[in-house]
C-alpha cells in the first residue's frame, strides 16, 4: 500500500516525444483512431450545418447535440463498470462496428431525400448509446496496451491525433459540403470506421478482464468513493463538469456564431472549427514532448483559469481574424487542461478501478453535454450567441479560480491513500 503523501501528483519524469509509439499495439490503436476521428469531425461539422438548414434554429442545433449525449448521461457510469469486466479490445471492436451504421444510414437518407430532423435526433440517440459503453472502455484500453511509464506520452499522443483530426476534419468537411454535398460527409465518416476496426483486429495483446465478486451497484459505489473521497480527483471532476456544462458548449454554438455573428459560409465555419483544433493540437504536441516537466496540478489549474478568460474574450471577437486567434487560444488551453486532467486520473487510478474512473470521467465530459448544449442554445436564442459563449467563459473562470484557491490553500493536508483496494477485489 502506498503511504499518504503531501505531493499527491508529483511531476511525471520527462519522456521522449514518441516514446509510446515503440509499442506496436499502440501504433495500430493510434493510427486507427486518427482516421476514425477525422471522419467523426467531418460528420460533426456536417451535422451542425444540416440541422441549421433543416430548422433555422440555434436551439435545435443544441437539442440534437443534447439528445446524442443523453444516453451517455444515463448509461456511461454503468459503462465504466462494464469496462472493468470485459475484454476491452474485443468490446471496443464490437461497438465500433455498430457505429458504422449511424453514418451510413444518415448518408443514405440524405441521398434519397428522406432526411428530417427527427431522423437526425433518433440516430444521435443510437450513437450516444453505443458511445456510453465504448468511450470508457476505449479510454481504459490505453493503459492495458502501454506500460505505465509511457502512459502520459500515450494519452498526449492520442489527444494530438484527436486534435489534429479536429483541424483536418472540418477543413475536409467544408470542401465536401461545397462540392459533393452533405451526404458525402456522412458516408466518409462511415468508411473511416473501417480503419479503426482493422487496427483493433490486428492488435496482439488481449488483457483478460479482472474477476469481480461484487455486484454492479457495489462496484459503482467503489468508484464513487475513490473519486469523492480524495481531494484531487474531486477537484478535477468539479472543473471538468463545469467545463462540460458551460465551456465546451461553445463548439455546439459555433455554426450559429459563424453564420449570424461573423456572416460566414460553410467553409468559414469549418475554418473557425479548425482553429480550435489547431490550438488543441499544439497543446497536445507540447504535452507529448514536455508535459512531464511541468507539475500536473499547476498545469490543470492554470489552464482552467486561462480557458475561462480566453473564452470570454472570444465571445466578443469583432472579426473573422480575431475570432481565429482567440478560438485557437481557447482550443490550446482547453486541450492542456483536458490532457493533464485525464493523465492525473488515469495514472493514479488503481488498475481494478480504472474503467470506473474513466467511466465517471466520460460521464462528466460527455454526459453533462446535454445540459451544456441546452443552456447554450437557450441563452443564444434569448440573449444572442455572444452572450451564450461569454456567460460560459465567466462561469468556467469563477469555478476554476475557486477550486484553485481551495486546493492551493489545502496543499499541506495529508491525503488518504487512493490505492487502498476494497476487501472484495484486492
Amino acid at each position: 500500500m502506498r503511504p499518504a503523501t503531501r505531493d499527491y501528483f508529483p511531476p511525471v519524469p520527462p519522456l521522449s516525444f514518441l516514446s509510446a509509439t515503440r509499442h506496436r499495439d499502440f501504433r495500430l490503436f493510434l493510427t486507427g483512431q486518427f482516421i476514425s476521428q477525422c471522419g467523426t469531425w467531418i460528420q460533426t461539422v456536417a451535422s451542425g450545418w444540416l440541422v441549421l438548414q433543416l430548422t433555422n434554429s440555434a436551439f435545435a442545433v443544441g437539442l440534437v447535440t443534447a439528445l446524442g449525449s443523453l444516453p451517455i448521461l444515463l448509461l456511461t457510469l454503468y459503462g465504466g463498470v462494464v469496462a472493468d469486466r470485459v475484454n476491452k479490445r474485443r468490446f471496443v471492436l464490437t461497438m465500433q462496428s455498430l457505429m458504422v451504421l449511424e453514418g451510413l444510414t444518415l448518408g443514405i437518407l440524405i441521398l434519397t431525400g428522406r432526411i428530417t430532423v427527427h431522423w437526425v435526433m433518433a440516430l444521435a440517440v443510437f450513437f450516444g448509446t453505443l458511445s456510453a459503453f465504448e468511450v470508457p472502455t476505449r479510454q481504459a484500453l490505453i493503459a492495458d496496451i502501454i506500460p505505465r511509464r509511457d502512459l502520459l506520452n500515450a494519452i498526449a499522443l492520442n489527444s494530438s491525433a484527436f486534435n489534429v483530426a479536429r483541424v483536418i476534419g472540418p477543413a475536409i468537411a467544408g470542401v465536401l459540403i461545397s462540392t459533393a454535398g452533405i451526404a458525402a460527409c456522412y458516408l466518409v465518416n462511415a468508411a473511416s470506421y473501417l480503419a479503426v476496426i482493422a487496427s483493433l483486429m490486428m492488435m496482439r495483446k488481449d488483457t483478460p478482464p479482472i474477476p469481480s465478486t461484487v455486484s454492479p451497484l457495489e462496484a459503482l459505489l467503489q468508484g464513487f468513493r475513490y473519486i469523492f473521497g480524495n481531494p484531487w480527483p474531486r477537484a478535477l471532476i468539479t472543473i471538468i463538469a463545469t467545463f462540460a456544462i458551460f465551456g465546451f458548449s461553445f463548439i455546439t454554438m459555433m455554426p450559429v456564431f459563424a453564420r449570424d455573428v461573423l456572416h460566414l459560409d460553410a467553409s468559414g465555419y469549418g475554418a473557425i472549427l479548425s482553429s480550435v483544433g489547431l490550438g488543441a493540437a499544439t497543446a497536445a504536441i507540447f504535452m507529448a514532448a514536455a508535459g512531464g516537466r511541468v507539475p500536473q496540478p499547476l498545469l490543470v489549474l492554470g489552464s482552467a483559469i486561462s480557458f475561462g478568460l480566453v473564452l470570454g474574450a472570444a465571445a466578443l471577437a469583432p472579426s473573422f481574424r480575431s475570432a481565429i486567434v482567440l478560438f485557437t487560444l481557447a482550443g490550446c488551453v482547453m486541450a492542456l487542461n483536458g490532457i493533464a486532467a485525464n493523465n492525473m486520473l488515469q495514472v493514479e487510478a488503481p488498475d481494478y478501478l480504472r474503467g470506473r474512473v474513466m467511466g465517471f470521467y466520460s460521464f462528466v465530459v460527455l454526459g453533462m453535454a446535454p445540459f451544456g448544449s441546452l443552456q447554450a442554445g437557450w441563452v443564444a436564442e434569448h440573449l444572442g450567441v455572444r452572450a451564450s459563449i461569454g456567460i460560459g467563459g465567466a462561469a468556467c473562470f469563477v469555478v476554476a479560480a475557486v477550486v484553485s484557491w481551495r486546493m492551493w490553500g489545502d496543499r499541506s493536508r495529508e491525503t488518504p491513500d487512493p490505492l487502498a483496494p476494497p476487501p472484495a477485489e484486492a
